[in-house]
């Protein structure tokens, strides 16, 4: 069952600006995190030896500014990107709440990062960083709609075929003919939220379902 959203619920639903759950899915692993580390302060410096530099100029102080702002990539980082994720979905024109079912689940192998190390003889080899992520078949009354991918964890082996499942659906089209995107997704009998990445603000989309769905 797809129940297209009203004027304004898509804005109020995926913010604009990142929720503390977004801010923290963006921070990322340490090796992303040392990385914003590394530019945040390479970046600052560079800034402040030439505000240093040019102090009685009137590019002093812009580039001591500069140099402020690249000291607190660390914070504004995840938030500007949190902000791109969201953007990238609020723009769909269509969107819809969908009410349906887990058709089919199953875990994939997915590596995440590689790496060489030498071993015991001094030679070279290539390890993988492998990560078991769980995909969900999604279904309605009206057949099968998409997928759904995102890293295993202990509550979801609770999941089952059949359970009842909701998210938002974009789309390009007003009829929803083709998918563009599906947001994280709510399992009512569990009480579990799944996904990727934390889209919606959750309360106000539970909020939401209750009140169309009834």
């Amino acid at each position: 069952m797809l129940l297209p959203l009203k004027t304004g619920e898509l804005q109020r639903l995926i913010p604009a600006i990142a929720t503390g759950p977004q801010f923290n899915a963006c921070t990322g692993d340490p090796r992303k995190i040392l990385q914003r580390v590394l530019i945040a302060v390479i970046g600052g410096v560079l800034a402040l030896l030439f505000a240093q530099g040019q102090f009685s100029s009137t590019w002093g102080p812009v580039w001591l500014v500069v140099g402020f702002v690249f000291l607190l990539y660390v914070l504004w980082g995840p938030i500007l990107e949190a902000g791109q994720r969201n953007a990238t979905l609020r723009r769909y024109p269509a969107a819809a709440i969908f009410s349906g079912e887990i058709a089919d689940l199953y875990t994939k192998e997915r590596v995440e990062a590689r790496s060489e190390r030498a071993d015991a003889r001094g030679r070279l080899e290539l390890v993988e960083n492998r990560r078991t992520w769980l995909c969900l078949e999604l279904q309605d009354e009206d057949g099968y709609l998409g997928q759904l991918r995102f890293p295993m964890d202990k509550k979801h082996k609770a999941l089952r075929r059949g359970m009842a499942i909701r998210c938002l659906v974009l789309s390009e089209r007003k009829d929803f003919s083709r998918v563009g995107a599906l947001t994280d997704a709510w399992i009512p009998q569990l009480k579990l939220w799944v996904g990727e990445y934390p889209f919606l603000l959750r309360p106000a989309f539970e909020e939401l379902c209750l009140r169309r769905l009834r």
